[in-house]
C-alpha cells in the first residue's frame, strides 16, 4: 500500500491514542453484525465531481445542513476528497475541518491534492473500519457522503463515532436510496440502524428526485451499549 506523508498519518496514530482509554472496555464487548451485506470499497470517489458539481450536489447538502463559518466538520470516508474541498472553500479558515479516511493510499493522495490546490485548514486522519478515531468533541458534524453501505460493522462504527460529536452536534449521511447490493443504503434501513444506536432522526432531504437524499440525526450522549442493540433487517 502507498505511504503517504508522515503529518497526516502521525495525526491519526496520536489520535488512536487519545481515544484508547475511556473506550477500552466497550470496544472489547462483542457488537452484533449488521443483518445485511456490506459493500465493498472499490473507488475513493462516487462518480465524477464534474457531474456531482453539476447537480449541485455540495450546495445543496450544505444548504440544507445551513453551514456557516466557524463549524467543525469531519468528512468521514473523504476519499478523494469532494466534499473535504468544497467544505474548506465554502467554510473558510475560521473553521476546523477533519478529512478521514480507512485507506492510507487515499489520504496519501488526498494530502497531494490539498497541496497542489492550495486548500488549507484540513487535517487528515488515518481512521479504522470500526473507528473513525477523532478527538472526543471535537466536531460539530460528521458528514458520510457515500460511504455508510460500506461500513463493516455500523453498531460499532456509529457507538465509537458519538464522543467525537460534540454537544448538540450532529451526523450527517449522503447516499442513495437503493439496494446495498447497488451502492446505496435504504432510507428506512438508515433510520433504523441509527436508531438502534441512540441516533434521532431529524430530517431528511432528497436531492435528486426521490434516489439520492441526506439525512440528519441528533447524536446520543450515550450510544446504545452492545448488549442492548437490536439488528435492524432490511426490508425487501
Amino acid at each position: 500500500m502507498h505511504q503517504g506523508p508522515g503529518r497526516s498519518f502521525t495525526v491519526g496514530v496520536l489520535l488512536l491514542g487519545v481515544l484508547i482509554g475511556p473506550l477500552a472496555a466497550q470496544q472489547q464487548a462483542s457488537f452484533p453484525l449488521p443483518a445485511r451485506p456490506v459493500a465493498p470499497i472499490v473507488s475513493p470517489g462516487w462518480t465524477t465531481e464534474a457531474a456531482r458539481d453539476r447537480e449541485g450536489e455540495s450546495s445543496k447538502v450544505f444548504d440544507y445542513l445551513g453551514l456557516e463559518p466557524g463549524i467543525r466538520v469531519a468528512d468521514i470516508g473523504a476519499g478523494s476528497g469532494y466534499y473535504t474541498v468544497r467544505l474548506a472553500q465554502r467554510l473558510g479558515p475560521r473553521s476546523v475541518i477533519y478529512g478521514e479516511d480507512i485507506d492510507e493510499a487515499y489520504l496519501g493522495r488526498l494530502q497531494a491534492r490539498l497541496e497542489h490546490e492550495k486548500v488549507r485548514g484540513v487535517t487528515l486522519v488515518l481512521g479504522a473500519a470500526s473507528d473513525p478515531e477523532l478527538p472526543p468533541a471535537s466536531v460539530d458534524l460528521a458528514l458520510m457522503s457515500h460511504m455508510y453501505h460500506e461500513i463493516a460493522n455500523p453498531y460499532e462504527f456509529l457507538y465509537n463515532l458519538a464522543p467525537a460529536i460534540a454537544p448538540g452536534g450532529r451526523v450527517a449521511v449522503v447516499d442513495v436510496d437503493r439496494q446495498i447490493s447497488r451502492h446505496g443504503t435504504p432510507a428506512s434501513l438508515l433510520k433504523c440502524e441509527m436508531g438502534a444506536m441512540g441516533y434521532q432522526e431529524r430530517g431528511i432531504q432528497r436531492l435528486d428526485g426521490d434516489s439520492t437524499y441526506v439525512a440528519v440525526f441528533d447524536v446520543p450522549a450515550h450510544p446504545t451499549p452492545p448488549g442492548q442493540i437490536k439488528v435492524c433487517r432490511p426490508t425487501k
